[in-house]
């Protein structure tokens, strides 16, 4: 019959801990969350981030008559800021990616939560208010044939659709700061 037996490995004794030691034990950091700066998931959320502001600013500006009304241009403004940040935001995870880098430092992810925070939220206000701007003209006012209410629309929807892959980036980069 074969039975395991029980062997003793010695094992050093660890020094002693001093004062501070014992008053602040050594934190245990969990690992990087998917969706978090320095993850492929961080990467493709800015990647949609840049690509549907992108696309709504060239939709926008294709039109002749946006710079008639102060929403749109604002929508221009806003989708335009909004891409920048994304692109650059996106270099910096696939190149922290590329070296294995993370990206967790205290500073670092308080400059993204703010800009996340201040981009996401232009992009919403911009959206919310291009969208008022195309349903008086197309419900109320019944001027559409003389308009671009598709292209309108069409670049609203894209703000609107940019602010929601711009909102998860904000929630992990404010909860990993906030959970420090």
């Amino acid at each position: 019959m074969n039975v395991s037996h029980a062997s003793v490995h010695p094992v050093e004794d660890p020094p002693p801990a001093t004062a501070t030691q014992v008053e602040n034990p050594p934190r245990v950091r969990m690992d990087d969350i998917e969706g978090m700066p320095g993850t492929l998931l961080g990467v493709a959320l800015r990647f949609f981030q840049f690509f549907f502001a992108a696309a709504a600013l060239s939709v926008m500006a294709s039109t002749s008559d946006f710079p008639s009304v102060t929403a749109f241009c604002y929508l221009v403004a806003a989708t335009g800021l909004q891409s920048l940040w994304s692109l650059a935001l996106a270099t910096v995870d696939v190149y922290a990616i590329m070296v294995k880098r993370s990206l967790q430092n205290r500073r670092l992810v308080s400059v993204f939560a703010i800009g996340d925070g201040v981009t996401s939220t232009l992009t919403f206000a911009a959206a919310c208010a291009s969208a008022g701007i195309t349903v008086l003209i197309d419900n109320d006012l019944n001027s559409c044939s003389q308009n671009h209410c598709v292209q309108f629309e069409t670049s609203t929807a894209l703000a609107f659709i940019s602010w929601f892959a711009a909102l998860p980036s904000f929630l992990f980069n404010f909860w990993s700061l906030a959970s420090r």
